[in-house]
């Protein structure tokens, strides 16, 4: 898994030189295919349930699961999340980023962002020997609300090892103290999606995109982390501070 997950942190740090306007969400997820091919990973998500890419990228207002088109073309101040998860060996590791074509819309659209990143950062701190699960969905609440924006309840993170998904599942939100008490050597996908506005989502009529009620941007990141007796260990963390060069507080 730490290999998966090296070589695909290599790929996520090349992919915000794609980002230019006029490019399609097709294009970058052509790159990506051959850039797997490349490394030697092998791709979880094409096939799943009848999907037909290796990756997801959703603009905007689309919070996860958006699907890769020739027709849709990146313009300044776009919003992507780029969501992709490989297997090397038989082992997956899952991560997402967030990215900006050229500079941010808003300084809303960055401190957004940013705040998914500390948020991410936060429930990874909480991902230690004795813990329990709910530890890292309430600290990604509390981080994210603090700011004052919303927390996704429709999708959430998961276990992960030779599948993609596999149990539990990580919300990110609730009360601490909850659910299973972390062990060493699970390992997870822990990926905070927060909202400018409303966190209520809905799917698409394609069955896969899923978009914020109120239409306001969204903000996706992900990593792949293990737990050890010496604290967490970030199996995507190669290019995890990619896009959190400033803090909030």
């Amino acid at each position: 898994m730490a290999q998966a997950g090296s070589l695909l942190s290599d790929i996520f740090a090349s992919i915000e030189q794609l980002l230019k306007p006029g490019v399609s969400t097709a294009e970058i997820d052509a790159w990506i295919e051959s850039q797997l091919q490349a490394k030697g990973l092998v791709s979880s998500v094409k096939g799943y349930m009848g999907y037909r890419h290796v990756s997801c990228i959703s603009v905007n207002d689309v919070v996860v699961h958006g699907v890769p088109h020739a027709g849709c073309l990146l313009q300044l101040g776009d919003l992507v999340k780029i969501d992709v998860c490989a297997s090397w060996n038989g082992y997956c590791a899952d991560m997402a980023r967030s990215f900006f074509v050229g500079q941010p819309s808003s300084e809303q659209a960055q401190k957004l962002v940013t705040v998914a990143h500390q948020a991410l950062q936060k429930g990874i701190a909480q991902a230690r020997v004795g813990n329990r699960l709910s530890d890292i969905s309430s600290a990604i609440q509390e981080e994210a609300e603090k700011h004052g924006f919303g927390v996704v309840r429709d999708f959430a993170g998961h276990g992960i090892g030779k599948n993609m998904h596999e149990e539990p599942e990580i919300v990110n939100y609730g009360k601490p103290g909850r659910g299973p008490v972390l062990r060493e050597g699970m390992t997870f996908a822990i990926e905070p999606m927060i909202t400018a506005g409303k966190y209520q989502v809905y799917v698409t009529n394609d069955g896969w995109t899923v978009k914020t009620v109120d239409h306001s941007l969204a903000a996706h990141v992900e990593d792949t982390i293990a737990i050890t007796s010496a604290g967490p260990v970030v199996l995507t963390g190669k290019n995890s501070e990619q896009q959190n060069k400033a803090s909030v507080s």
